[in-house]
Formats: structure tokens, sequence, C-alpha cells
């Protein structure tokens, strides 16, 4: 993609959603955390996505305070910094994926208003053929000359939306996204849950029938059957610190990497069958 093309990554995410839509099931976006454990495991972890049926991928770039995550995603952020990940390397990551499906990148806003501004953080991830961008901690309103820098370098925007987020600002944040609309399913950081929350279909119904772009849906999906629970509701799934775990629990790079192309099959296929 090139610097300045806008829209471009607007475009390469909706045709990923519109692949999964044809085939009749939600599109399949697994996280990972960019440089963890290290960074030639993460480079494989990244192929591993892709092999495994991944439609996209969102990035993390670590950050040593990310207040959005749990305690399983905020380890792996610091277990990557320790090891020496930064936003260049997490950036070739991204390159390495780029070609093959759409990268997400979920940045915090220290990473995007830094010493480059928003203009040099847009320009070396739509660089790094990145297609979009999450930024949890700059809502709607905090910074709209970001937004629009980022927009402009042909990075989708995408917006979270809580269960907490009341009705006029829902309306406010659909109006302007781009990309897909994230929806985070449950009060709280990134982790694990049992269960699925019982209003989960009513609030995804809500914001799509707001949003003029999919919507997926993240935080807590934990095993393929929850996968395609909320698959059957929402255009994706996203799932974050199941897979993130999986290399923490594995003995080797490569029985990490086994067990996630094992787990990220049996969602695929759960997802297929609806």
């Amino acid at each position: 993609m090139t610097v300045g093309e806008a829209g471009a990554g607007a475009a390469k995410i909706d045709a990923a959603f519109a692949v999964a839509r044809e085939e009749g099931r939600a599109a399949l976006m697994p996280y990972m955390m960019g440089g963890f454990p290290d960074q030639e495991t993460s480079l494989a972890i990244a192929d591993a996505y892709v092999d495994g049926g991944a439609d996209l991928i969102e990035l993390g770039v670590p950050f040593s305070d990310p207040l959005a995550d749990g305690p399983v995603i905020h380890a792996a952020a610091t277990a990557a910094l320790e090891a020496g990940a930064r936003l260049e390397s997490v950036l070739e990551i991204c390159r390495r994926a780029s070609d093959r499906v759409p990268g997400v990148l979920m940045a915090y806003s220290n990473m995007v208003l830094g010493s480059d501004g928003p203009a040099g953080f847009a320009a070396r991830a739509s660089e790094a053929g990145a297609s979009g961008v999450i930024v949890p901690d700059l809502p709607l309103g905090e910074d709209e000359d970001a937004r629009r820098v980022l927009g402009e370098a042909g990075l989708a925007v995408i917006p979270l939306v809580a269960p907490t987020t009341p009705d006029r600002r829902r309306e406010q944040i659909c109006e302007v996204a781009t990309g897909f609309v994230y929806v985070v399913s449950s009060v709280g950081t990134t982790g694990e849950r049992g269960e699925l929350p019982a209003q989960l279909r009513e609030f995804v119904e809500d914001v799509r029938s707001r949003a003029s772009v999919p919507v997926a849906v993240g935080f807590g999906i934990a095993s393929p059957e929850q996968a395609a629970e909320v698959g059957r509701l929402a255009d994706g799934v996203i799932i974050g610190s199941r897979l993130v775990r999986i290399p923490s629990d594995a003995e080797n790079a490569a029985d990490a990497l086994s067990a996630v192309r094992e787990f990220l099959g049996r969602t695929g296929a759960a997802l297929a069958a609806g």
C-alpha cells in the first residue's frame, strides 16, 4: 500500500470481510503481541496465523502500561519489551504478513502521538503495509487531527464500542468508523472468560444497525465453540489472550507453532460450520 492512499487500508479490510461473508462465515481475526516471546518466534507465529486461516491479524505493539489489556497480554508486552521489541520490529512482522492478509496495529496513544507525531507514525505504519490502527486510549473527540492524519495515510481508524458506551456516543462512533467497529464484548480488560455475556446478541445487533462497516467482537473469546457462537452474531471474531497464552505454555517454539495452528484450525472449522 502506497503511503497517502486514503481509504486503501479500509478497502483491504472490507475485502477480507467480504470473502468471509461470501463463504457464509464470520472473519477470523487472531491477535498477537509483536515481539513475544521473541522476534524470530513472533515472525513465525504471524506465518502460522496466516497459514492457519486468519482473514486479518491484529498486531499488538508492546507498551509498558496497556490500560485495556488483562494479565496475559500485559505480561506478553512486558516480556516483548524486555526481549528488545520496539515499533520498528513490530512493523517488520506487519510487513511479513501484510502481503497475504490485512494487518491492524493495536497501539497506544503514546506511540501514535510520540516524537514523530501522528504523521510520522502513520507513514511508518503505512509503509509497513498496515491496513488499520486501533488506539484504545484515544477516544472519539480527543484528537481529531490525529484521526485525520492516520486516515489520510491510508489507515483505517478502528473505534471500540463497549457495553457502557452511551446510546448517542455509539451513534457518533459508528458514523465515523472505518475498517470495522470493534465491539468489546464485556466490561473490563482483555482475558479469557468461561462464558459469553448474556446481553451480547442485543449489543451486537444494536451496533450493526448503526454501522455501515463490519462489526467484529473481541475480549473474552476463549474457545472455538465461543468463536462460533460469536460468529453467528457478528461479521468478525477477534481472539487474543487465548492465543497469546499458547507460547507461554509451550515447551518450545515448535510446540507453540503447532498448538497455534491446531487451535486456529479448530476455530476456523467451527466458524465455517456456523
